[in-house]
């Protein structure tokens, strides 16, 4: 007889599944990883994954209890940041 096999959460979340997990759409979080405004992610071959840990950690720098509240931390919409550097 077989032994059953335990169902276990996932620790990595494809691109799509992540979107959906944060409630983005997935062209948002692609974007979000293009500009380095997202949440961390790693690349497994070719393929790029998020760990839920790193998902519930940048979405929480946008925890606020009012709109007054400016919390302790900021999620930057999905756009290009301006950078400290200079360009030559």
């Amino acid at each position: 007889m077989a032994e059953p096999v335990a169902a276990t959460t996932p620790r990595f979340l494809t691109t799509p599944d992540a979107a959906i997990y944060l409630g983005l759409s997935a062209r948002t979080l692609e974007k979000h990883r293009c500009f380095g405004t997202g949440p961390v992610f790693r690349r497994l071959g070719g393929r790029i994954v998020y760990a839920i840990d790193d998902l519930d950690a940048w979405a929480a720098l946008g925890t606020r209890r009012s709109t007054s509240d400016p919390g302790n931390g900021v999620v930057h919409p999905a756009k290009r940041q301006p950078t400290d550097c200079v360009r030559r």
